[in-house]
């Protein structure tokens, strides 16, 4: 927090205004956002223009278009008679994401899996093993970190480079939602390291297209239901 009412000191009211990355509306944005990523902001939380400018040292002129910017993203949104709160996971929204998801990632982890070395998978390994120890003491946003990277790591090298775009737009949009989907069903994680260490093992022993195809998609449509059956919903009818 120092660093932040350290350059406002510095760049005055000019800062104010000034598009650059050292203008105060790109600061609100930079602070907001790290703390809505976090986890330090939940989802509902209540963002309140005075107390954040207040805490900054400007006025709420640059936090309202920090805010904004934020609503824009997906990560902020405006509640009648409260203002602007942190947004939560939009069920339908996460429900056409994973959707798609679990079919195109299921395709380029199959097509990229002969591909992938040795040490990638060995790699692979330390990441589901940090997954696990997280487990013991649960960390949603971690856990999220490394299962986000675990994921771009097997499906990284799919030589179909369509494909590969719309799992990054896939993968793009959940981060946007913003808030990790294993804060809301923090028991699914248990189940998905142990999914993962049977893809992994499908993909070292050599395993048909197919076979690590279907065990992917299974993988990703196993967290979008535990999300359904959490939100009472019934689950994805692929």
């Amino acid at each position: 927090m120092s660093s932040v009412n350290g350059t406002a000191s510095s760049t005055g009211q000019a800062g104010t205004n000034a598009p650059g990355a050292g203008s105060k509306s790109e600061q609100a944005y930079s602070l907001l956002k790290d703390r809505i990523l976090g986890g330090e902001m939940s989802p509902g939380y209540r963002l309140v223009l005075s107390s954040i400018a207040t805490e900054m040292g400007c006025s709420v002129v640059p936090v309202r278009e920090a805010i904004r910017r934020l609503e824009a993203e997906g990560l902020v949104h405006f509640v009648r008679n409260v203002g602007a709160t942190v947004a939560g996971i939009d069920p339908d929204l996460y429900l056409h994401t994973m959707q798609t998801l679990s079919i195109i990632e299921g395709a380029a982890t199959a097509l990229a899996a002969p591909s992938i070395s040795a040490e990638e998978l060995t790699r692979a390994r330390e990441l589901n093993a940090q997954m696990r120890e997280v487990l013991d003491n649960f960390d949603p946003v971690r856990f999220t970190a490394l299962n986000t990277e675990f994921h771009a790591l097997l499906y990284a090298r799919c030589p179909n480079p369509h494909i590969l775009e719309l799992v990054h737009r896939g993968w793009n949009r959940l981060g946007r939602m913003r808030s990790s989907v294993f804060r809301y069903v923090p028991d699914r994680a248990h189940a998905s390291v142990e999914e993962h260490d049977a893809l992994l093992d499908l993909i070292d022993a050599g395993a048909s297209a197919p076979d690590v195809e279907h065990a992917a998609r299974a993988h990703r449509t196993n967290t979008l239901n535990a999300f359904l059956a959490q939100n009472h919903q019934p689950p994805s009818p692929i």
